[in-house]
């Protein structure tokens, strides 16, 4: 189904007053029944990326970081099990899985002796049990799992479909008898960027097909 500029810009305007979580991929579907779910993800993905880029720094000041680590605590030490971070980021629309690395960050400085490592974090998004508070680590979770957008889990994605159309691509270039280079090759001969693969002679499209 061929989605026109009109439609597109449609879908678009809706996703503006929209939180980038799975419950409102929902009601985007009951809104638009005649789009896929892959559709309307793509678009809801590219909007809100554009969303995010815009607005990123502001919520990185030092006194955006501090205010929400102290809405965080207020809001546990109230009800530990109410999804806390999860509605934060939604009221100050932020994407989830970006507000709990805010916020696991400033934790792991106040409580560890050294300033935590870019690889220290993101194994803690991938693995919340890894964190050192059992109420912070469900609060990750919950911002992880209802993130459609962003964070380890939607990378997880992303990463499976990139390698399935990599195997579907391989199998039409051997369907085909053309002679490539897949990424492994490209690398032994010392190449620095390496695509999936790449063509060992020209060939016509039109011929190929």
């Amino acid at each position: 189904m061929i989605l026109t500029k009109a439609q597109y810009d449609e879908i678009a305007q809706c996703l503006v007053s929209v939180p980038p979580t799975r419950q409102s991929l929902r009601k985007l579907k009951q809104r638009f029944p005649s789009q896929s779910q892959a559709t309307l993800l793509s678009i809801f993905s590219q909007e809100y990326q554009k969303h995010i880029k815009r607005t990123h720094a502001k919520h990185h000041t030092s006194e955006a970081i501090e205010s929400y680590y102290q809405r965080y605590l207020n809001g546990v030490g109230k009800n530990g099990a109410a999804s806390v971070l999860l509605e934060l980021a939604n009221e100050v629309d932020y994407a989830p899985s970006l507000m709990a690395r805010i916020v696991l960050e400033r934790f792991l400085q106040e409580h560890e002796e050294t300033p935590p490592s870019k690889s220290v974090i993101n194994s803690m998004l991938r693995d919340p049990s890894q964190i050192p508070d059992g109420v912070l680590a469900n609060q990750v979770y919950q911002c992880i799992v209802n993130d459609c957008c962003y964070g380890p889990l939607v990378d997880c994605i992303k990463h499976a479909i990139g390698y399935e159309h990599e195997v579907l691509l391989r199998d039409l270039l051997l369907e085909k008898n053309l002679s490539f280079l897949d990424e492994d090759q490209l690398r032994a001969k010392g190449y620095d960027k390496t695509p999936d693969f790449i063509l060992q002679v020209p060939i016509d499209l039109g011929r190929a097909s």
